[in-house]
Protein backbone atom coordinates (compact mmCIF):
# COMPACT_ATOMS: atom_id res chain seq x y z
CA UNK A 1 0.00 0.00 0.00
CA UNK A 2 1.36 3.42 -0.94
CA UNK A 3 1.97 6.13 1.62
CA UNK A 4 2.57 9.86 1.63
CA UNK A 5 5.65 11.19 3.42
CA UNK A 6 5.17 14.43 5.33
CA UNK A 7 8.36 16.26 6.35
CA UNK A 8 8.14 18.89 9.09
CA UNK A 9 10.90 21.21 10.23
CA UNK A 10 11.04 20.01 13.81
CA UNK A 11 9.85 17.03 15.87
CA UNK A 12 7.20 18.96 17.82
CA UNK A 13 5.48 20.10 14.62
CA UNK A 14 5.71 16.58 13.18
CA UNK A 15 3.99 15.20 16.29
CA UNK A 16 1.13 17.69 15.97
CA UNK A 17 0.67 16.83 12.30
CA UNK A 18 0.93 13.08 12.99
CA UNK A 19 -1.78 13.40 15.65
CA UNK A 20 -4.18 15.01 13.15
CA UNK A 21 -3.35 12.40 10.48
CA UNK A 22 -3.81 9.48 12.88
CA UNK A 23 -0.17 8.37 12.78
CA UNK A 24 0.22 6.64 16.14
CA UNK A 25 2.93 4.09 15.43
CA UNK A 26 6.55 5.02 16.08
CA UNK A 27 9.55 4.26 13.92
CA UNK A 28 13.13 5.43 14.30
CA UNK A 29 12.88 9.16 13.48
CA UNK A 30 9.29 9.06 12.21
CA UNK A 31 5.66 8.34 13.04
CA UNK A 32 3.29 6.46 10.77
CA UNK A 33 -0.23 5.32 10.20
CA UNK A 34 -2.29 3.74 7.46
CA UNK A 35 -1.79 6.43 4.81
CA UNK A 36 0.99 8.69 6.05
CA UNK A 37 4.54 8.68 7.35
CA UNK A 38 5.46 11.84 9.24
CA UNK A 39 9.10 12.72 9.83
CA UNK A 40 11.12 15.82 10.54
CA UNK A 41 14.28 17.76 10.06
CA UNK A 42 15.95 19.24 13.11
CA UNK A 43 16.26 22.68 11.58
CA UNK A 44 19.01 22.66 8.98
CA UNK A 45 20.39 19.18 8.17
CA UNK A 46 22.28 20.40 5.12
CA UNK A 47 24.25 23.61 4.64
CA UNK A 48 26.57 25.26 2.14
CA UNK A 49 30.05 23.74 2.02
CA UNK A 50 32.95 25.48 3.74
CA UNK A 51 35.72 27.15 1.67
CA UNK A 52 38.17 24.30 2.40
CA UNK A 53 35.62 21.85 0.97
CA UNK A 54 36.27 23.50 -2.41
CA UNK A 55 40.04 23.75 -2.15
CA UNK A 56 42.50 22.85 0.62
CA UNK A 57 44.31 26.20 0.16
CA UNK A 58 41.32 27.96 1.74
CA UNK A 59 41.90 26.17 5.03
CA UNK A 60 44.30 28.90 6.12
CA UNK A 61 43.07 32.46 6.05
CA UNK A 62 45.32 34.33 3.61
CA UNK A 63 44.65 37.55 1.77
CA UNK A 64 46.15 36.03 -1.40
CA UNK A 65 43.34 33.45 -1.64
CA UNK A 66 40.61 36.09 -1.72
CA UNK A 67 38.05 36.42 -3.07
CA UNK A 68 36.61 32.93 -2.70
CA UNK A 69 34.12 32.60 -5.56
CA UNK A 70 33.07 28.99 -6.23
CA UNK A 71 31.72 28.40 -9.75
CA UNK A 72 28.93 26.31 -8.26
CA UNK A 73 27.93 26.25 -4.60
CA UNK A 74 28.09 22.81 -3.00
CA UNK A 75 25.99 21.39 -0.21
CA UNK A 76 27.37 19.69 2.87
CA UNK A 77 25.67 17.41 5.39
CA UNK A 78 25.81 18.72 8.95
CA UNK A 79 27.51 15.91 10.94
CA UNK A 80 25.60 16.57 14.18
CA UNK A 81 22.23 15.82 12.52
CA UNK A 82 23.35 13.34 9.87
CA UNK A 83 21.46 10.43 11.48
CA UNK A 84 18.11 12.16 10.93
CA UNK A 85 19.10 13.08 7.37
CA UNK A 86 19.84 9.42 6.68
CA UNK A 87 16.39 8.48 7.99
CA UNK A 88 14.76 11.09 5.74
CA UNK A 89 16.73 9.99 2.68
CA UNK A 90 15.66 6.38 3.25
CA UNK A 91 12.02 7.36 3.74
CA UNK A 92 11.98 9.64 0.70
CA UNK A 93 13.31 6.91 -1.55
CA UNK A 94 11.12 4.05 -0.26
CA UNK A 95 9.10 2.43 -3.02
CA UNK A 96 5.92 2.60 -0.92
CA UNK A 97 6.21 6.40 -0.65
CA UNK A 98 4.12 7.77 -3.48
CA UNK A 99 4.87 11.46 -2.98
CA UNK A 100 5.98 14.01 -0.38
CA UNK A 101 4.41 16.86 1.50
CA UNK A 102 6.70 19.68 2.52
CA UNK A 103 5.46 20.77 5.94
CA UNK A 104 8.45 22.83 7.01
CA UNK A 105 7.78 26.30 8.40
CA UNK A 106 5.88 28.58 6.05
CA UNK A 107 8.49 30.94 4.68
CA UNK A 108 11.77 31.23 2.86
CA UNK A 109 13.95 29.39 5.40
CA UNK A 110 11.53 26.48 5.79
CA UNK A 111 11.45 26.05 2.03
CA UNK A 112 15.26 26.07 1.88
CA UNK A 113 15.54 23.42 4.60
CA UNK A 114 13.22 21.07 2.71
CA UNK A 115 14.74 21.67 -0.73
CA UNK A 116 18.31 21.06 0.46
CA UNK A 117 17.19 17.73 1.98
CA UNK A 118 15.30 16.86 -1.21
CA UNK A 119 18.38 17.65 -3.32
CA UNK A 120 20.83 15.68 -1.15
CA UNK A 121 18.42 12.72 -1.11
CA UNK A 122 18.34 12.84 -4.93
CA UNK A 123 14.59 12.49 -4.68
CA UNK A 124 12.49 12.95 -7.81
CA UNK A 125 9.04 12.33 -6.36
CA UNK A 126 6.17 14.80 -6.60
CA UNK A 127 5.99 17.36 -3.80
CA UNK A 128 2.99 19.14 -2.36
CA UNK A 129 3.26 22.07 0.04
CA UNK A 130 1.45 22.47 3.35
CA UNK A 131 1.21 26.17 4.18
CA UNK A 132 -0.18 26.92 7.63
CA UNK A 133 0.46 29.60 10.21
CA UNK A 134 -1.12 27.89 13.20
CA UNK A 135 -0.62 24.44 14.72
CA UNK A 136 -4.19 23.87 15.89
CA UNK A 137 -5.85 20.67 14.74
CA UNK A 138 -8.33 22.70 12.67
CA UNK A 139 -5.56 24.72 10.97
CA UNK A 140 -3.67 21.53 10.12
CA UNK A 141 -6.82 19.89 8.71
CA UNK A 142 -7.61 22.98 6.65
CA UNK A 143 -4.03 23.09 5.39
CA UNK A 144 -4.21 19.48 4.26
CA UNK A 145 -7.44 20.22 2.40
CA UNK A 146 -5.66 23.04 0.51
CA UNK A 147 -2.30 21.48 -0.40
CA UNK A 148 -0.53 23.18 -3.30
CA UNK A 149 1.83 21.83 -5.93
CA UNK A 150 5.39 22.24 -4.62
CA UNK A 151 6.43 23.89 -7.89
CA UNK A 152 4.32 26.91 -6.92
CA UNK A 153 6.99 27.62 -4.30
CA UNK A 154 10.01 27.41 -6.63
CA UNK A 155 10.52 31.19 -6.52
CA UNK A 156 10.46 31.15 -2.73
CA UNK A 157 13.18 28.49 -2.80
CA UNK A 158 15.23 30.43 -5.36
CA UNK A 159 14.94 33.52 -3.16
CA UNK A 160 16.11 31.56 -0.11
CA UNK A 161 18.95 29.95 -2.03
CA UNK A 162 20.12 33.34 -3.38
CA UNK A 163 20.04 34.84 0.12
CA UNK A 164 22.01 31.90 1.58
CA UNK A 165 24.62 32.02 -1.18
CA UNK A 166 24.97 35.82 -0.98
CA UNK A 167 25.39 35.59 2.81
CA UNK A 168 28.06 32.92 2.28
CA UNK A 169 29.97 34.95 -0.34
CA UNK A 170 29.92 38.16 1.66
CA UNK A 171 30.48 36.46 5.01
CA UNK A 172 33.36 34.20 4.01
CA UNK A 173 35.19 36.90 2.09
CA UNK A 174 34.53 39.90 4.32
CA UNK A 175 35.30 38.00 7.53
CA UNK A 176 38.63 36.85 6.18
Amino acid sequence: MSKILVIAEKPSVAKDIAHVLGCKQKGEGFLYGENYIVSWAIGHLVTLAEPEDYDERYKKWKRETLPILPEQMKLKIIPKTSAQLKILKNLMNRKEVEHLICATDSGREGELIFRYIYEVAKCKKKVQRLWISSMTDIAIQEGFSKLKNGKEYDNLYISAKCRAEADWLVGMNATR
